[in-house]
């Protein structure tokens, strides 16, 4: 509140462009935190919600169904890795990180193993703002150390090192197996972002990374949480990130782009086995939001996804994929510049220091695109439909940025 950010009134958006009410045009480099794929205002998208609208704008999910959750519950049972048969829907990211770990609670509960209710994680993750997740996040670099007084202690170990496209390195996975032999019987699950670490670090590790904490999770009997909120749908070049290493988890949390960006919705998905075991003997997941399986939101749902996987989006995020490579690279001439890495539709300038936000936003402003760098980094993550041209005056415009 002393040193507020600028913050600009947004008069509308179409494609890929944000409108100020001044009349500026801002080319969105974001989509609006990764969520929306298909750019703004997408006719095949509109007509869903309104279709929607005409027959139900909500209804409580508890005794009552509806075609939009179950037509959109098919198709994520479909298009996720397989084994995850069971979907279970909430209203934000954070929340289907809350529902995982409650799901893997539960899981042990029912199976007479309560002890085992701590999560293992990496760090340098992120995986959301409420009190669950926020546990799972790295206590320094996750925003929340304000609370590591009062967050359920977790088990932390460091980070994947290997970058994507490299076999892992020798090794690397020695403090994680550790940590499992001494503590596997406290340990419910591991939580992990599959491939790309996010919000807490912007860094795109090895598939033989996840292949063998897959396997390390079958070795100690313990279950693996993938948190594909920021990776679904297609971001990582993959529909799912976890397709890059082969496997599956045993829980799914997706969020995000899963509505194109239109209603906030999320969606848990968990193995037949999970599912199973926490239904023995009456027992129910202990986990109700109001607004479930909101029809709107499932609705506007359904229509983003198929929209995805029914267009070209394979060559669409190679083509994003190769021109940021081509086009951030020559960033790496600064000498603020520490690293520059790409994977699908992410772009990632890592500067040697920390961004100041406020003079960055107004460069970015005044020429005219939407870029929101944070800590050390600069990215893009526009929407999968921006043309050449407009990815050019987003790639551009952090390219003079760094200099």
């Amino acid at each position: 509140m002393q040193d507020p950010l600028p913050v600009y009134p947004v008069s509308h958006a179409g494609g890929v462009r944000i409108f100020l009410e001044d009349g500026t045009a801002l080319i969105d480099g974001m989509s609006s935190w990764w969520s929306a794929i298909h750019g703004y205002r997408h006719p095949v998208l509109d007509a869903a919600v309104k279709a929607q609208l005409d027959k139900m704008a909500h209804v409580m999910f508890g005794g009552l169904t509806h075609e939009p959750a179950v037509e959109l519950g098919k198709l994520l049972v479909q298009l996720t890795p397989p084994g995850l048969d069971q979907v279970f829907f909430s209203d934000s990211g954070s929340v289907s990180v809350e529902v995982a770990i409650k799901l893997a609670l539960q899981y042990w509960i029912a199976a007479g193993q309560s002890g085992k209710n701590r999560l293992l994680t990496v760090r340098k993750g992120y995986h959301g703002d409420t009190f669950a997740a926020m546990a799972v996040c790295d206590p320094v670099t996750g925003m929340h150390h304000l609370f590591n007084e009062v967050l359920t202690r977790q088990l932390f170990v460091s980070e994947p090192q290997t970058a994507f496209g490299s076999p892992c390195a020798a090794g690397e996975l020695d403090g994680m197996r550790a940590t499992l032999a001494s503590h596997h019987q406290q340990i419910a699950a591991i939580i992990l972002e599959p491939i790309v670490q996010g919000a807490g670090r912007m860094y795109f590790y090895s598939a033989d990374y996840l292949r063998q904490v897959r396997a390390l999770c079958d070795e100690f009997n313990v279950l693996l949480i993938a948190d594909e909120i920021a990776t679904g749908f297609g971001r990582s070049g993959k529909l799912f990130a976890c397709e890059h290493a082969g496997i599956s988890p045993d829980i799914l949390c997706v969020g995000k782009a899963l509505t194109g960006g239109y209603l906030t919705l999320a969606a848990t998905l968990c193995t037949g086995q999970v599912s199973r075991m926490i239904s023995r003997n009456g027992g129910v997941l202990m986990h109700g939001p109001t607004f479930m399986a909101n029809p709107l939101a499932c609705a506007v749902a359904v229509a983003s996804i198929k929209l995805l996987v029914n267009s070209p989006w394979q060559q669409r995020i190679a083509a994003i994929e190769a021109q940021l490579h081509s086009e951030l690279l020559p960033c790496l001439d600064s000498a603020k510049v520490a690293a520059v890495r790409v994977l699908g539709a992410i772009g990632v300038v890592e500067m040697k220091e920390p961004v100041a936000m406020a003079p960055a936003q107004r460069f970015f402003v005044e020429h005219g695109v939407w870029i929101r760098p944070f800590g050390k980094l600069v990215y893009l993550m526009p929407p999968y439909l921006v043309s050449p041209d407009d990815l050019r005056k987003l790639t551009s415009a952090i390219h003079q940025f760094v200099q």
